[in-house]
């Protein structure tokens, strides 16, 4: 067998974790490579239906589950609790062991067309549940059993050691009413034409009229008997064929379809109550079923919508599906930098918690990032692509099928067992639950180091940062990675929760070193290792501080900077090593902020690169660490006139002087001609912030552009509110 590749190993960590995450719960899996998320999912569905077959092969419980598809008598015996029965709430079938996924495929590209793409979402789950449970099932709940007014009423969980309860009417059980109503006159009615009462004598011309007369009588008693039943079954009937014909997504189409509608605010509480109408009938079939059920709904190809839809399903997903008690599991597959960068600009963005990374955060419960490809799995990407494998990244156009009868076939198929739940060529992760959930539960409980002080009080917040320990765990076990003190983990994931921008910021400095080192054909000691990531921050927080006004959303998401300084200084010594322990098993931290923290500091490589080193400007690090020696020799390389080197040695101006320093009061203490001043802005100012320059503070009279206005509008408002954000990044 060959070894099971990294992308198998995330998402072997992933169908783990949802196996155990409460619902409603919502996953952000981020890429760049779309098809690496597909194959994930893909994979994971593969493990999760494994996992779901051992939990119930393991069962000890009191009964087993019920078999999928159900059989005849499951058949009969779930229509005989749908029209008489209710279940009840215990603690025992509210927390079953067992579990059952339903995998519903959201391609957000397919609805696209559509203004209101949220309702998209309902359309297809009520399609899902459909073919999962058939229609006619989920139209008997909905006449027999659903009640609209139930809403406002709170689930009651009963001690009870039963889960059902007949509909009684009159305290008779509905079930033994009807029965009685269809036998008792047939019985009356068969005594009565065979025994009959004792008959007086008559004429022979009135013995026809008199026998008339008594079938005439019992028949009116028969009729008279059946026809409150009748009437009731004849309106069961008529509401039966109306929601077998007239189904529900059909109507939210209609709705969509139609703008007068689709614009009205009662639109949107219909597809909520369609929302409630599942979570309801899931609720029933688990108590059916001795299992929990789970829908999971994979939203694909949402960075591809316009902003304003983008904003509608992530709404949808806040509102209609994390309800509580909801038995929705979301996992958004997207493109981070993309959806980030057209959520930034949509319409009525304007606050800090309308902005892309507050509405993720206040959404997602778990952020999966998959880590950039490594040197094994590029190769085996490029072997795959050059066989024309479709887990190879899309380079080419959307030339995918996009109609929804492919999507609802999609559907169908992940409904059926036929294909082999693993592939056998390639060596399965085997990481035992025991191990893991007693390594958590070892995490959690841990108070050595007062971790709690570092987590925010936000319930959704710790469970990020819960779910995020138990994939990490995984992960590092699936790699065989020595596993290293359980508050150490517990601590790491946090600080990648609570301080993404930061932390992203020290591992780009850490790989710039070892990428230069590289260049360089320096040997890295191993000394190198064990400096602290404290240190490395020391060393490029200035840099980091010029930076600020590019990366003001990044900088956002981090929470108290002294906090910061305390877990890596004082209570949590992280150092290199530890990072690159860390760094194949972190998912919970957003790589496209790495990337763009890279693309504003990279101008490195133009500092030596022939006939542009003249022109090129000096990268921000290397000139904060320049001392006035240092920039004299750079004018005088530059082939400056000796008195600007001069004065540079008179007025003490070292790299730092230069970053920091007022550029008018710079160029007036100087005095350099307009061409000289334009090569030494160029080479030591290229990077000075718009704030920082005085000589550019003047505004035009031109209007801005939209976009631009909006952007100072959102820069106004975070500094209106947070003014010390630049000077938390020191």
């Amino acid at each position: 067998m060959h070894k099971p590749t990294k992308d198998e190993i995330y998402a072997y960590a992933l169908s783990k974790t949802l196996t155990k995450v409460s619902s409603p719960a919502t996953v952000g899996l981020y890429s760049s490579c779309e098809n690496r998320t597909s194959m994930i999912l893909r994979r994971m569905e593969i493990h999760m239906k494994r996992e779901t077959l051992r939990i119930e092969q393991e069962h000890e419980g009191r009964s087993k589950p019920r078999s999928i598809p159900p059989s005849v008598t499951d058949f009969l015996w779930l229509i005989f609790r749908l029209l008489f029965c209710r279940p009840i709430w215990t603690e025992e079938n509210q927390q079953h062991h067992n579990v059952r996924f339903i995998y519903v495929h959201f391609s957000a590209w397919h609805f696209a067309g559509s203004d209101l793409l949220w309702a998209g979402i309902a359309i297809r789950l009520l399609r899902a549940m459909q073919m999962s449970f058939g229609k006619l099932q989920l139209v008997l709940y909905r006449v027999a059993q659903h009640d609209e007014e139930k809403e406002v009423l709170k689930k009651k969980v009963e001690d009870s050691r039963n889960d059902w309860r007949s509909i009684k009417i009159c305290c008779c059980p509905l079930w033994f009413l009807l029965l009685s109503i269809l036998i008792v006159p047939m019985v009356i009615l068969v005594v009565m034409l065979t025994l009959g009462p004792a008959k007086p004598e008559i004429k022979p011309d009135e013995g026809e009229n008199n026998t008339k007369g008594q079938v005439g009588v019992l028949e009116g008693l028969f009729i008279a008997a059946l026809g409150v039943p009748a009437a009731s079954a004849l309106r069961f009937a008529y509401q039966m064929g109306k929601n077998l014909i007239f189904s529900q997504d059909l109507n939210i189409k209609s709705g969509m379809d139609n703008e007068k509608v689709s614009s009205q605010l009662g639109f949107m509480n219909e597809v909520r109550k369609e929302m409630w109408f599942l979570k309801c009938f899931i609720q029933f079939m688990e108590v059916f079923e001795r299992r929990r059920i789970r829908v999971v709904l994979k939203i694909t190809n949402l960075d591809r919508c316009s902003p304003k839809k983008i904003v509608s399903v992530l709404d949808a997903i806040n509102i209609l599906l994390s309800e509580e008690e909801s038995p929705f599991i979301s996992i958004l597959a997207v493109n981070p930098a993309v959806l980030v960068q057209k959520v930034n600009f949509a319409d009525g963005c304007f606050s800090k918690e309308d902005r892309a990374y507050a509405l993720l955060n206040s959404i997602v419960t778990l952020a999966f990032t998959v880590p950039p490809l490594g040197d094994d799995s590029k190769r085996s990407l490029f072997d795959s692509l050059t066989k024309n494998s479709k887990d190879g990244c899309r380079t080419g156009g959307r030339n995918e099928k996009s109609s929804s009868d492919v999507s609802l076939m999609e559907i169908v198929l992940e409904t059926k067992e036929s294909k082999p739940l693993i592939d056998k060529s390639t060596a399965a992760p085997d990481v035992k639950e025991e191990e893991v959930e007693k390594f958590v539960r070892s995490v959690l409980a841990s108070n050595e180091r007062n971790l709690n002080q570092y987590m925010v009080d936000d319930a959704m917040s710790m469970r990020r940062v819960i779910n995020s320990i138990r994939v990490t765990v995984i992960i590092m076990k699936a790699l065989n990675e020595e596993l290293p003190p359980p508050e150490y983990i517990a601590a790491w994931v946090v600080l990648a929760n609570e301080w993404p921008c930061r932390l992203s910021w020290i591992i780009q400095c850490v790989e710039d070193a070892q990428q230069r080192a590289d260049i360089d054909g320096k040997k890295v000691d191993n000394t190198d290792e064990s400096k602290t990531l404290w240190d490395v921050f020391t060393e490029s927080r200035a840099e980091l501080y010029v930076m600020s006004s590019q990366i003001e959303d990044l900088l956002e998401q981090d929470g108290d900077p002294e906090m910061f300084e305390r877990i890596l200084k004082v209570d949590f010594k992280f150092t290199v090593k530890n990072l690159k322990t860390f760094e194949l098993a972190t998912v919970n931290l957003d790589h496209s902020i790495r990337k763009e923290l890279a693309q504003i500091r990279g101008t490195s490589s133009l500092k030596d690169s022939g006939w542009m080193r003249d022109l090129a400007p000096l990268p921000i690090a290397t000139i904060i660490k320049m001392d006035k020696e240092d920039v004299c020799e750079e004018l005088q390389r530059l082939k400056y006139p000796p008195e600007y080197i001069d004065i540079v040695k008179r007025n003490n101006l070292s790299g730092s002087a230069l970053i920091f320093g007022d550029a008018d009061d710079l160029k007036d203490l100087l005095n350099m001609t307009f061409g000289e001043w334009a090569t030494f802005r160029l080479h030591f100012l290229p990077h000075l912030p718009t704030q920082l320059r005085p000589q550019y503070k003047k505004t035009t009279s031109t209007p801005p552009h939209p976009q631009n206005r909006l952007s100072r509008l959102h820069a106004a408002q975070h500094y209106s509110s947070n003014p010390s954000l630049v000077k938390n990044c020191m």
